[in-house]
């Protein structure tokens, strides 16, 4: 695991993870599944959130046969998934930050490739919420004073 940033003196409710972190908690076939279990397992305490749009990308990603083939969830499935992981004691479901909007705007006047939205929305998310963004996803590096953990995996 590699610790990007965490900005000094920053309350932290706990951890953000982004899609593809939750999917590959979820699904034991996925080729980042040993390092995201590693991650939940290490986490001493700490509380993991759901968004609407980690909840939404999940439950989309789970249904989808491109990336699940032919073990694609139907959306009732997937939707199970995602309420199994939420009824953990560990899991909840976070609310828009307040600031989450302003926050977004100012990630935006960076110039960034409009295939960072979501990223930077997430992001914005965590850093108005007080949460450490957890990824795979070495984009969130470009994030200047998000605290985010990226997770390393054996090809990285």
């Amino acid at each position: 695991m590699t610790e990007l940033h965490r900005p000094a003196g920053s309350p932290l409710f706990g951890d953000l993870p982004d899609v593809n972190v939750w999917l590959a908690m979820a699904v034991t076939q996925h080729p980042h599944h040993e390092a995201a279990a590693k991650y939940w397992k290490e986490l001493a305490g700490n509380r993991l959130w759901f968004c609407r749009v980690t909840m939404l990308g999940l439950v989309r990603l789970l249904a989808q046969p491109k990336v699940m083939g032919d073990q694609a969830f139907t959306l009732t499935e997937a939707l199970a998934a995602y309420h199994r992981f939420a009824s953990l004691p560990e899991i909840g479901f976070h609310a828009e930050p307040a600031n989450c909007a302003a926050e977004l705007e100012r990630r935006l006047s960076a110039d960034l490739p409009a295939r960072l939205l979501t990223d930077a929305y997430l992001a914005a998310f965590a850093d108005s919420g007080g949460l450490r963004m957890v990824t795979f996803d070495k984009d969130f590096e470009r994030f200047q004073g998000l605290d985010c953990l990226r997770l390393t995996t054996a090809k990285h």
